[in-house]
């Protein structure tokens, strides 16, 4: 048997693309690299002629998705991907269609969540799934800090103004983060880190989970109590049937007088038309919000969101700091390896 053969969907940026294709081929994989999203598709062909094979079609297009997995009745055995593409029951059945020399035999995701990808079609069809929990806690929990900052300090404003040659005075005075409460719905290790870091900075912290207690985090009894007693609140919960539309219009009514409502999540966990109409209204207990999880994203992207001012807005980038994309690249080659050479003994793999 040859050596298996991977799919980037979409590697890693810049000096990381290099560091990724080393760790695949270090471990004896054969690695087809999507030029698509690479930046340099002259300096990629030139540094990996002969190394790595090339491919260039837009993952985000089902269509081309299963004409390159089928292309020439080849196939491969894993795919990977960073930005989410989503890998839905067409495309699995085709990858492991029994015509193709190799079938899909896992998807990899360097990143956390697998809401990208049907879990029961996988299922089916004999397809493990990977992810890479954890590599972007730090970053995801220092850029909900950066949002909030942003929006209690009325930043894109001062901003804005200055640009246009005003200077422009507070309306009021600003608070402090001391001063606020900050509830935490989820506390995985993204919710943690974002706990530890707000505590340090003097915030009031408390959170909702159905993991087991954290001493150091006061619990929430529900989400009810959370929204009315919290001025702020960020959401840090996987996209699952239980979460799809978790903060819909009565929701957002409950908030406190004057809140905030942070989503570095999924898109969907919030209804985005409910909370536009809530930013609409002066009348709102909910005065802004910061959003980098859209349910609509990509070449897709679209949002009731678009163009209210107290609305802050960011293009899932979140988890992309050099360190985060790093960890997530290199842990997520070495789980596609581990289970290819079936060493499924601590990879994370994703039931439905």
């Amino acid at each position: 048997m040859g050596r298996a053969r991977v799919l980037l969907l979409d590697a890693a940026p810049g000096e990381l693309l290099g560091r990724e294709l080393e760790r695949l081929l270090g471990h004896g994989l054969d690695v087809t690299l999507n030029l698509r999203r690479v930046a340099d598709h002259a300096g990629a062909r030139t540094a990996w002629a002969g190394r790595v094979d090339f491919t260039d079609f837009d993952a985000f297009d089902e269509s081309a998705l299963l004409a390159e997995t089928v292309r020439d009745g080849v196939g491969y055995h894993a795919v990977k991907s960073r930005a989410g593409v989503p890998l839905r029951a067409a495309f699995l059945a085709a990858a492991t269609d029994a015509m193709l020399a190799n079938r899909l035999r896992v998807v990899g995701r360097a990143g956390a969540g697998t809401d990208h990808v049907e879990l029961a079609a996988a299922a089916r069809h004999g397809v493990a799934v990977t992810h890479t929990p954890g590599s972007n806690a730090n970053a995801v929990a220092e850029f909900t800090l950066a949002q909030l900052l942003a929006l209690i300090r009325d930043l894109p404003a001062y901003n804005e103004a200055s640009h246009a040659g005003n200077w422009r005075a507070p309306a009021a005075p600003a608070m402090e983060l001391s001063e606020l409460t900050l509830g935490i719905v989820g506390l995985g290790r993204i919710g943690l880190a974002l706990a530890e870091r707000a505590t340090v900075l003097g915030m009031e912290v408390q959170a909702l989970s159905r993991r087991p207690a954290e001493a150091s985090v006061p619990r929430a009894n529900s989400l009810t109590a959370l929204l009315a007693t919290s001025d702020v609140v960020s959401l840090h919960v996987p996209l699952t049937a239980q979460t799809r539309g978790l903060v819909g219009r009565e929701e957002l009514a409950l908030m406190r007088p004057g809140s905030i409502l942070l989503n570095t999540a999924r898109g969907g966990i919030v209804d985005e038309q409910a909370l536009a109409d809530a930013l609409r209204d002066p009348a709102h207990p909910l005065v802004a919000a910061a959003i980098d999880t859209f349910e609509h994203e990509h070449a897709a992207f679209a949002s009731p969101l678009v163009g209210l001012p107290n609305a802050l807005l960011t293009p899932h980038v979140a988890g992309m700091t050099r360190n985060a994309m790093a960890t997530a690249a290199l842990r997520c080659a070495d789980h596609i390896a581990a289970l290819l050479a079936d060493r499924p003994d601590g990879v994370p793999v994703v039931t439905v």
